[in-house]
């Protein structure tokens, strides 16, 4: 079944930290599904998902979740585990992360994390704040104030209020802003002061990073776009317009949604609701590269490979040989 996994909350501390966890990262488009698939049957691997919106189960095209043929190759975790109506955070992730890797290394597999979110693969690798979970009508009220005001005038905001903060973000990044906002309103106290105490899980990753040119990845994202729709994007978006779910939960959006759900109510074409889907994905690939060049170069520092290229077999060699670097070769499955 497709992303059958158990929706665990809480990680099972059998984790163990000698054993090593490979991380496939990069923006969309790059190849990681592929790449971890083929890293799954060279190691004997287990995929665990670290992207923020294919957990959740209504959102399989749109999401460009893996497909059965892939996923028939290899087990896979934490795909299409939480309903749409559900918030789906970095530390729940996390949680239910590192009970899948223990699950992995306890049945002899190894753990592949996988994904394009670089909020949850840096949870994962460096830790994260112990802030308390923050009620639900606070993050809403927190995002619909991001949506009516926007992000620089939130950023004002936040700056008389949480200077630490309002310092360490960009007043175009609407996410890190919502947040800083709702654990000050739901505390009283600035993030700044949770993230003095971040203790890292202690995770010995082996990281394979994907980073091709970035007009690659233009063409690849509306090629794909173009592909969903095809494949039914259009009917996936009717049946979560239908459940009637309100704008600022997360999987509300996922890219071409907005666009698909408007052309659905009469405000736009198809054609228009296609190209603007296209132009907003071309803007979050640019958004990830950034991210992954600035934030996280290597994820794991001399552990870590950089391929600034699509994933294509004939890397293989190349990732299989680096990989083999940091595991026990008489420990890997024999061909």
């Amino acid at each position: 079944m497709m992303g059958a996994t158990r929706p665990a909350d809480k990680p099972d501390h059998a984790l163990s930290q000698s054993r090593p966890v490979l991380v496939v990262a990069g923006p969309t488009v790059s190849g990681k599904s592929a790449l971890a698939v083929a890293l799954a049957e060279r190691f004997g691997g287990t995929v665990i998902n670290a992207d923020s919106l294919q957990v959740y189960r209504e959102l399989a095209i749109l999401t460009a979740r893996p497909g059965s043929s892939l996923v028939a190759r290899a087990p896979h975790r934490l795909y299409g585990v939480l309903s749409a109506a559900e918030a789906c955070s970095a530390a729940r992730w996390r949680d239910m992360a590192l009970a899948e890797i223990a699950a992995s290394q306890q049945a002899g597999k190894l753990p592949i994390v996988t994904g394009g979110t670089g909020l949850y693969l840096e949870s994962l690798l460096k830790g994260i704040a112990p802030v308390p979970e923050i009620p639900r009508e606070l993050r809403e009220r927190a995002r619909s104030l991001l949506d009516v005001i926007g992000a620089p005038a939130l950023h004002q905001k936040l700056a008389v209020r949480d200077p630490a903060m309002a310092a360490r973000i960009s007043a175009n990044d609407g996410q890190r802003l919502t947040r800083a906002w709702e654990v000050l309103e739901a505390t009283g106290r600035s993030l700044a002061d949770f993230q003095q105490t971040v203790s890292a899980p202690g995770i010995a990753a082996i990281a394979i990073q994907l980073m091709p040119p970035r007009e690659d990845l233009y063409a690849a994202a509306d090629a794909r776009f173009a592909a969903m729709m095809a494949q039914g994007a259009l009917e996936e978006a009717r049946g979560i317009r239908s459940l009637g779910l309100g704008p600022n939960l997360p999987a509300m959006k996922a890219l071409g949604l907005k666009e698909l759900i408007a052309h659905l109510d009469g405000e736009m074409s198809l054609d228009r609701a296609v190209a603007l889907a296209q132009q907003a994905t071309r803007n979050y690939a640019k958004r990830q590269l950034t991210w992954f060049r600035h934030r996280s170069p290597a994820l794991a520092g001399d552990r870590g490979l950089v391929l600034n290229e699509q994933y294509s077999e004939r890397l293989d060699a190349k990732i299989f040989s680096f990989i083999c670097q940091f595991l026990l070769t008489d420990s890997l499955p024999k061909d």
